[in-house]
């Protein structure tokens, strides 16, 4: 089991209790605010709980011993997720994300420090050249956060996405693995055990 210990947060595969926690959060909860804000464009179908978990299992590793998520752990509640996907595997372009979904926690540094831990991660772990992610324009608090941790943007496609009938920049940031190096100070604290 992977767990990154930070200071205010703790990042780990998902137990079966952290996966009862954010699939409340996706999926119950009746305000839904994180969804304001990551990716409101996407429609996404509910999937049952049984579904979601097979989206946390460990067959899903980008690569060995890299899960392609972690819970977020706060005052040692599950209250979101950081995660990575391929855009093209040939060419090792991979994306990444965050997402909080309580928003008590939208505020004091949780989120810059869980997507700092993960960025590490990832560069520590793996031989990627560079890493990315994707957002809107409207999401403000995403491109600070990636900002915070190096990345920079790369590509910006103008009006491209449509939230509450207003149109918004899609935007495309990142980091190559020589920026990572130059400015990286290891924040946490990693341990693999066995399950």
């Amino acid at each position: 089991m992977v767990k990154l210990i930070g200071e205010k947060v703790l990042l780990r595969e998902a137990t079966e209790e952290d996966i009862n926690e954010l699939y409340y959060w996706k999926y119950e909860e009746k305000k839904q605010e994180a969804k304001k804000w990551n990716a409101p464009y996407i429609t996404e179908e509910k999937l049952t709980k049984k579904e979601y978990m097979n989206l946390l299992d460990k067959e899903h590793e980008l690569f060995p011993g890299v899960p392609r998520l972690l819970a977020v752990i706060i005052d040692k509640k599950a209250v979101g997720t950081v995660s990575c996907y391929w855009l093209d595997k040939q060419t090792n372009w991979l994306e990444t994300g965050i997402v909080i979904y309580d928003s008590n926690y939208w505020s004091g540094g949780y989120g810059t420090e869980a997507y700092r831990m993960w960025i590490d991660f990832l560069f520590e772990s793996t031989h990627l050249h560079r890493l990315g992610m994707s957002t809107w324009s409207g999401n403000i608090r995403m491109i600070k956060t990636a900002a915070k941790i190096g990345m920079k943007e790369e590509a910006r496609i103008r009006e491209a996405r449509i939230v509450n009938s207003e149109r918004f920049d899609s935007i495309k940031m990142g980091m190559l693995r020589r920026e990572w190096e130059s400015h990286r100070s290891k924040r946490f604290y990693y341990e693999r055990t066995q399950r």
